[in-house]
């Protein structure tokens, strides 16, 4: 409990992330008495959030987000702000000498998480474990970097946005987020005609669908049981602006 004090008046940080509340009830960890110091007299009380592991039956229930258990993903809209926290190394949470290639999660899959996550209104946490000297190794790096270069030109459907009316296209991995009046439709798998099918979206007389990546509109046409469709462009999957997780966005939809 001093350390915390002292990592509050010393850091002034605006996240607190307990972990370890399993062992114990929050009367055993003091977590009241310190809560109640944060958000009433600590000097990051009007900004300082902090997760769900303060005791006992705290998880999932009591805190300003929810991590309810590692890798948590619901099957819907939760009501209260949530984060899904992972690692790059599905076997650990620190480094592993002993980690081979099939213990690492792949880029399609790190990406395919945070669309998923972003998309039910979560927040991602993804995970590394440094050595023991703070070197960050080179798969790690790898997959960093692969996500950094996803974010930089899909960043507009995840930086800032909120959740749709519609997270999820039933049948299809396609993933809804949205940002003031434009909504974005994340699709993992290209359709091998060419052609999205869109069910959940509703066209008006100002109707624009474009690629993050890519400068023009695209075509679209009406779908007669409801949606639209879109005639994605006709490039080799090399030539396009990402290789997976590609960005649809919608202006005019509703």
């Amino acid at each position: 409990m001093p350390e915390l004090y002292e990592l509050v008046n010393r850091y002034k940080p605006d996240l607190i992330w307990s972990d370890g509340d399993w062992e114990s009830p929050d009367s055993y960890w003091n977590s009241t008495d310190f809560l109640s110091w944060l958000y009433s007299d600590s000097p990051v009380k009007d900004e300082v959030v902090v997760n769900d592991r303060w005791g006992f039956n705290c998880s999932c229930h009591h805190g300003g987000y929810y991590n309810c258990e590692d890798k948590f993903q619901p099957s819907s809209l939760p009501n209260h702000k949530w984060e899904m926290c992972t690692s790059i190394d599905k076997r650990s949470w620190g480094y592993r000498r002993t980690m081979s290639i099939s213990d690492v999660a792949s880029e399609s899959e790190i990406i395919s998480e945070l669309v998923q996550t972003v998309s039910l209104g979560g927040n991602y946490l993804l995970n590394i474990g440094p050595t023991k000297d703070g070197l960050i190794v080179p798969i790690f790096q790898e997959r960093l970097l692969a996500v950094g270069k996803w974010l930089s030109i899909s960043g507009e459907a995840i930086y800032a946005s909120k959740p749709w009316r519609v997270q999820l296209e039933k049948n299809e991995s396609v993933w809804y987020t949205s940002k003031e009046s434009a909504v974005y439709a994340i699709f993992l798998n290209w359709p091998e005609n060419g052609v999205l099918s869109l069910k959940s979206p509703k066209t008006t007389s100002a109707t624009k669908v474009m690629m993050l990546g890519i400068q023009k509109d695209l075509k679209w046409s009406t779908n007669p049981p409801g949606g639209l469709l879109i005639y994605l462009p006709q490039l080799p999957l090399s030539a396009l602006p990402v290789e997976f997780a590609w960005t649809i966005k919608m202006m005019g939809v509703e």
